[in-house]
């Protein structure tokens, strides 16, 4: 008996900050869906599951991690100052601003609620973030494309804030978002190239180079509602990533399971998000059947995800130490 209430214990000091990239996932998917509906015909009713089940999940995992926190802040603070996972952190705000996407349409006071508490969150986690890289020395073998998480964040708070914020402060976390992407992809792209090849355990996290040029797409067409030069620049560079990712798909179907899996959902879903926007705008056929791709491809890639990490729940490899 007490050997397993030691092992509990020990599950729930190693509980990771990572796993904030299960609602990032299960949010992505129901926005994807909820984008179906209205663009594809799709039955709502698998929207609003989702969206029940992302909300859950959001609310069990800071259960568990606030217990964590009151129970092993050392153990909190050493993730809170480690130079991958202090990354994660900003997993929290993005999943709220996320939930304010997903609630946004369904209930506009649940949605602000997600949506101020995620900005005000962001907005410190980002100027944390930064301040951490200037005032520690960082190794390049620590650089990895889930730098992008913390800083390029800041293009999603647009698509929920309209209505809830002036355009000129929409603009400012857009802009923040947008220029530090060029910034840090150089430096990643730099890294991938001359230097060591990523460990297995981040290679999912390639998946985000999809992410900040669809979010920006998105955060652009819904601040100005057109698809000019820039909005097309944007998806495209979006489509050139998915294209690559789906060019390396050798690279990921021999790695070892990690949470870090989730970070395959959620750019998968911006780029399925992405794609029934420019379809709304340009009827373009392909555009069409790009939309029905992505929902099918994130879909399956959920499904296998979420089954993997059933899995190894069960079998305890889950929050155990590294």
């Amino acid at each position: 008996m007490e050997a397993s209430e030691t092992i509990e214990k020990n599950r729930l000091k190693f509980f990771p900050i990572m796993m904030y990239a299960i609602v990032m996932g299960l949010s992505g998917l129901t926005i994807m869906y909820q984008k179906a509906v209205s663009t594809l015909s799709f039955p709502e009713w698998i929207a609003l599951g989702l969206m029940a089940l992302s909300t859950i999940v959001f609310v069990v995992i800071s259960v568990i991690y606030v217990v964590k926190f009151f129970t092993y802040k050392e153990a909190v603070k050493k993730e809170f100052t480690h130079p991958v996972r202090i990354n994660f952190f900003a997993a929290v705000s993005i999943s709220m601003l996320m939930l304010a996407i997903v609630y946004k349409e369904q209930q506009e006071s649940i949605a602000a609620l997600f949506w101020y508490a995620g900005v005000a969150l962001h907005f410190y986690l980002t100027l944390h973030t930064i301040s951490y890289w200037i005032n520690n020395n960082q190794e390049l073998a620590h650089s990895n494309p889930a730098w992008l998480i913390p800083i390029v964040g800041n293009v999603l708070v647009p698509i929920g804030g309209v209505g809830f914020a002036p355009q000129g402060v929409l603009l400012y976390f857009f802009s923040v978002g947008i220029f530090f992407w060029v910034i840090l992809f150089a430096i990643l792209f730099n890294r991938i190239i001359f230097h060591h090849q990523l460990a297995n355990k981040f290679m999912p996290t390639l998946f985000i180079l999809i992410a900040p040029p669809a979010v920006g797409f998105l955060a652009y067409v819904k601040m100005f509602g057109v698809i000019d030069l820039f909005a097309n620049i944007l998806f495209d560079l979006a489509l050139f990533f998915t294209l690559l990712i789906a060019f390396l798909y050798k690279n990921f179907i021999k790695i070892k399971f990690f949470i870090s899996w989730w970070a395959f959902v959620f750019p998968l879903a911006a780029m399925g998000i992405s794609a029934m926007v420019m379809y709304a705008h340009t009827k373009d056929l392909f555009l069409l059947y790009l939309s029905y791709t992505m929902v099918g491809v994130t879909t399956a890639v959920i499904a296998v995800v979420l089954y993997q990490t059933l899995i190894h729940m069960q079998k305890g490899e889950v929050c155990i130490q590294e």
